[in-house]
């Protein structure tokens, strides 16, 4: 098995989203098509994060300001939705973002390392797991890691599948 991910599965994605939006009472969410994306970068970290997620352990995440601009992605928006697939490209859940903060790396709290979920969940952990990840991803586009670069520290929940929204780990 390959450990590059596979291509998202964007018709699956729709075709889950028009299902979370009919169940709305207030009509369709605000967004036509929200964003579709996976956690890390490869099939085995995308598939550990995701079933953390859907086990109701992950409830945050984090990603760099820089990685958004260079996909062309706007930053997510508190109220925002997006759809979270795992390493084969298959949607898995809805995610809506109930908080954002920008920061940098080491402006992250114990809070915050404990709903990210990974590893033991503590501040240090995270911090040295993050900062691992985000200098392999820059290395990977030629770019070296920098103390002052910006991070996301994003807060969801899950919104759909039902059998799995409103999970808490």
């Amino acid at each position: 098995m390959s450990s590059d991910p596979g291509p998202l599965r964007r018709d699956e994605a729709a075709a889950m989203w028009r299902e979370y939006a009919a169940t709305r009472p207030a009509g369709s969410p605000p967004e036509d098509e929200p964003p579709v994306e996976r956690f890390g970068d490869g099939r085995r970290l995308a598939d550990e994060l995701i079933g953390l997620v859907l086990a109701g352990t992950k409830r945050a995440t984090a990603g760099l300001v820089a990685d958004f601009a260079q996909e062309g992605e706007p930053l997510p928006r508190v109220g925002g939705h997006w759809i979270a697939c795992d390493g084969d490209g298959s949607p898995r859940a809805v995610l809506r973002t109930t908080e954002l903060r920008l920061g940098r790396l080491d402006s992250v709290d114990d809070a915050f390392a404990w709903d990210e979920g990974e590893g033991d969940r503590s501040r240090a952990g995270w911090l040295e797991g993050h900062l691992r990840y985000f200098t392999r991803t820059l290395a990977a586009r030629g770019t070296a890691w920098d103390d002052d670069l910006e991070v996301v520290f994003e807060r969801f929940r899950v919104v759909w599948p039902p059998e799995v929204a409103g999970r808490a780990g």
